[in-house]
């Protein structure tokens, strides 16, 4: 079975009780028993997203679990990692897709990926599945 791809809006779904994909993706949790997939990038936005002091040491546990957790396989940043997901950002001037979308998208077509655990249509405007999005 593949992983799926699980992007920013996942994890903060999982940690704000007060975010809008909250409900959907405790219902998801609750039943999902796979392997998930995501990128250093990913984390990083989610930190970034969580750095306020009350939210910090939820987000460091967090993110230590995952880093242990054998079904998540977090993607390591590289150099040619991040000049592709570039290129595909330089390459899109039509679209507002943020650097870390763009090197998810990379990842995923690397991986053979058509799902992801988020809410952001623009999965959908690059031809992935963006799971929550539907709810």
């Amino acid at each position: 079975m593949r992983p799926l791809f699980a992007d920013t809006s996942y994890y903060l779904g999982l940690l704000n009780p007060n975010d809008q994909w909250h409900e959907t993706v405790m219902r998801f949790t609750a039943s999902f028993d796979g392997a998930i997939l995501t990128t250093a990038w990913v984390l990083t936005e989610l930190a970034n997203a969580m750095s306020r002091p009350d939210n910090r040491g939820v987000c460091v546990s967090f993110i230590e679990d995952l880093r242990a957790d054998p079904r998540v396989t977090i993607v390591a940043p590289s150099q040619a990692l991040f000049d592709q997901g570039f290129q595909l950002y330089a390459s899109r001037l039509d679209k507002d897709w943020s650097l870390t979308d763009c090197i998810s998208f990379v990842v995923m077509r690397r991986q053979g990926l058509t799902e992801a655990l988020t809410g952001d249509r623009h999965f959908e405007q690059a031809g992935f599945t963006a799971l929550l999005a539907g709810e």
